[in-house]
């Protein structure tokens, strides 16, 4: 689709901090920080920065790409 002016590119997402990882058990959050090199989840607006990112000019020239957001937790 860049021949036509569009960009297609995916964010991959870790283990975020939402309403949702609130209902795990603690022991289960504190083992996953273990296999996270940052060691510790991530926040909604460490996403939403991605996001900005790849729809604004900074990222013009990026296209077919999956950009992960997990902290390392997937190399």
């Amino acid at each position: 689709m860049g021949r036509f002016g569009v960009r297609v590119n995916a964010i991959l997402p870790g283990f975020i901090e939402t309403p949702m990882t609130d209902k795990v058990p603690d022991h289960l959050i504190q083992m996953t920080k273990m296999l996270i090199p940052l060691s510790r989840l991530g926040r909604p607006e460490e996403i939403a920065n991605a996001c900005l990112f790849l729809a604004s000019d900074h990222s013009s020239y990026v296209t077919g790409t999956t950009l992960e957001v997990a902290g390392g937790l997937f190399p």
